[in-house]
């Protein structure tokens, strides 16, 4: 069993990292290192290690110095310790974008890499060096690195976000994306030397569309419009958003329409998919009669029992369908049939429907006429 060590495995990526290796096959074996390990760890855990992940930086730190403390000085160390005891594993360091710019920060990630070099250069290490972009994705913190989870976390509590310039642009890459690469070294280790690769893809938005996108996931619940899923974007950055939601914010009420037949409540809309709801009816009752001329439905039970009736306008043949919640059947709804659902049993029935087209009040498709006169 090879083992893995990884640094700043409290961190956002750390955290991620160590999830996901409990699912490798075959298993691999973990080390941690936080800022809680006393100073004695590091060389203890660096003499199992088959591989190590270099997460633990510093990025807002309050003295400046600890920049370099953190970023370079303790890739020093691991370097030193791995000398030391005459040891090569791989190492992955997570360094940034920043190391290309002139500032602090950026200064210190460019040490590290450059300690890596050197250790390749005069001891035949291995290292794989990634010059992360913004990375996103669950349980980034806010009001720390990541713009995503500052704006997540702010607007899922309705609390105000500041956008100085909405069309900076941002590069942006999931989490998700990051580990794959990541994960890739245990299958195949670096030769001797070092070797630079990105995470791909790259996400191009600017803030102002960042926003957009958020602000539409925060007003979901009232609006039902769903985002464009096909779009793998959106799809990782609503996924993020919801990761966000307090404790106390994950469920929410649906605007229900209430008469003598039951209830009747719309769960999504969406002009790519159509609209999504769901029914209650009592028993005995009937729900429809009415057709459309271009609409098209699925009704499927999930409680209760019923019968679904149809028939063509101007024919008197009427086509039967019982359905029941103890077995999970759909029935599609073509246009043209005049349809009607009856509650047969003795409970409340509970139905979810879907059309595929968003029901609109100006052009509603929808003409009364019972199916049996």
């Amino acid at each position: 069993m090879r083992t893995v060590l990884v640094t700043g495995a409290n961190g956002f990526i750390g955290k991620n990292l160590l999830l996901r290796l409990e699912e490798e096959d075959p298993p691999v074996r973990r080390l941690a290192i936080t800022r809680e390990d006393p100073p004695g760890s590091i060389a203890q855990k660096l003499r199992e290690a088959d591989l190590v992940y270099h997460l633990a930086g510093s990025n807002r730190p309050e003295r400046r110095e600890e920049l370099y403390e953190v970023n370079a000085g303790l890739t020093e160390q691991i370097v030193h310790q791995l000398v030391e005891q005459g040891r090569t594993p791989p190492i992955v360091l997570a360094s940034s974008t920043q190391a290309e710019r002139d500032n602090d920060y950026g200064r210190s990630k460019r040490q590290a890499e450059e300690v890596l070099e050197r250790w390749a250069g005069e001891h035949g290490g291995r290292a794989v060096i990634y010059r992360l972009t913004n990375v996103f994705g669950k349980w980034a913190r806010p009001d720390y690195n990541s713009v995503v989870a500052t704006f997540c976390h702010n607007l899922a509590r309705d609390r105000p976000i500041e956008v100085h310039d909405p069309a900076t642009p941002l590069r942006l890459v999931h989490v998700d994306d990051v580990l794959e690469r990541f994960r890739s070294h245990l299958a195949v280790e670096p030769p001797p030397g070092v070797a630079r690769v990105e995470v791909t893809p790259v996400f191009e938005v600017t803030l102002g569309e960042l926003v957009g996108h958020l602000q539409a996931f925060r007003e979901l619940r009232e609006t039902l419009r769903l985002p464009d899923m096909s779009d793998r974007f959106v799809r990782l950055l609503y996924s993020t958003y919801l990761s966000y939601l307090p404790p106390d914010g994950f469920a929410y009420d649906l605007v229900e329409r209430s008469d003598e037949r039951g209830r009747l409540a719309e769960l999504l809309k969406s002009e790519r998919f159509g609209q999504i709801f769901v029914s209650t009816t009592r028993p005995g009752v009937t729900r429809g009669n009415h057709f459309h001329h271009s609409k098209a439905e699925k009704f499927c039970v999930v409680r209760g029992d019923a019968v679904i009736r149809f028939r063509k306008p101007g024919e008197d043949a009427v086509l039967e369908y019982p359905v029941s919640g103890d077995r999970s059947r759909v029935v599609d709804i073509p246009p043209g049939y005049t349809h009607s659902i009856e509650n047969v049993g003795d409970e409340e029935m509970v139905v979810l429907f879907w059309a595929n087209e968003v029901f609109d009040p100006d052009r509603p498709d929808t003409r009364y006429l019972k199916v049996e006169e």
